[in-house]
């Protein structure tokens, strides 16, 4: 069941019921206008919409077990890397720019990569030279992604990423310009609004790193797979993306402590520079 298909199917059961949509919304804690459009397929209700109006329409147990099964597998939503190719990489990014801009909270976990707002432009240009780019493409988003940093800046946001230790050593770039990376890191982690923390190896730990993931205002989760990007909107799903955050956040380094092992990494990739 589709978006679509769910707000019509919730509006034919308010209809069946007899209630009026203004008092099913006021019952639901949502305005008659967001109730209009999650009826007419212009809004996608989240699960905790859905189990609202199904309580304000009064319906059974059956049915509301049957609206909410449909109204979770809708929370999950997965597109593939070669269908956003097909778009664009470079009208993704702008997309991912519209949502970042819109978030007030943002908390990314990245074990593979430095994170996107955090590159370098020598940086952005190798992680997507792997996707089989024209130059007129490549250039394109590298341009992109660094127009997205400027959220770094917006002092009404707070940012939060966490890092692993291994991504500060991933070498996608020269080590000069791995040591400009982590430079660039660094610089930004003094911005009063943003704390960047790295999870370090030497750390003993209780859970396993999985893959990256964003969430945007306890709202959202968007994943990346490496098919796919999936993205989540069901809030119990978000809530175990939190747990999962907060539990890496609490193990990992951060200020003065984070920006040593990041100077020391940072050393290494100059000294092997002279050396070679």
């Amino acid at each position: 069941m589709n978006r679509t298909r769910l707000g019509s199917a919730l509006r034919e059961l308010r209809q069946a019921s007899g209630k009026e949509a203004k008092a099913v919304a006021r019952s639901a804690v949502m305005s008659a206008s967001k109730l209009s459009k999650i009826e007419t397929g212009k809004v996608s209700p989240t699960v905790v919409d859905v189990d609202r109006i199904l309580t304000a329409i009064g319906v059974s147990d059956d049915v509301k077990a049957e609206y909410m099964g449909a109204a979770r597998a809708e929370a999950t939503e997965a597109t593939a890397w070669r269908l956003i190719r097909r778009l664009g990489y470079h009208r993704k990014q702008q997309q991912i720019k519209a949502l970042d801009d819109s978030t007030k909270l943002l908390r990314l976990f990245q074990p593979s990569l430095v994170p996107g707002l955090l590159q370098t432009p020598e940086y952005v240009r190798a992680v997507f030279a792997r996707r089989g780019l024209t130059e007129e493409q490549l250039s394109r988003v590298v341009a992109a992604r660094l127009a997205r940093q400027q959220s770094l800046y917006d002092t009404t946001k707070t940012l939060r990423f966490v890092i692993t230790e291994p991504v500060l050593r991933w070498r996608l770039v020269s080590a000069a310009m791995m040591a400009g990376q982590l430079d660039r890191i660094i610089s930004v982690s003094r911005l009063p609004h943003v704390d960047i923390r790295i999870v370090p190896l030497a750390a003993p730990q209780s859970d396993v790193p999985g893959h990256s993931f964003v969430i945007r205002d306890d709202r959202t989760v968007t994943v990346e797979t490496v098919h796919a990007e999936v993205v989540v909107t069901d809030p119990r799903d978000v809530e175990i993306y939190v747990r999962k955050f907060d539990g890496f956040a609490d193990m990992a380094y951060f200020g003065d402590e984070m920006r040593s092992l990041v100077e020391k990494i940072l050393d290494e990739f100059l000294r092997e520079q002279e050396i070679v």
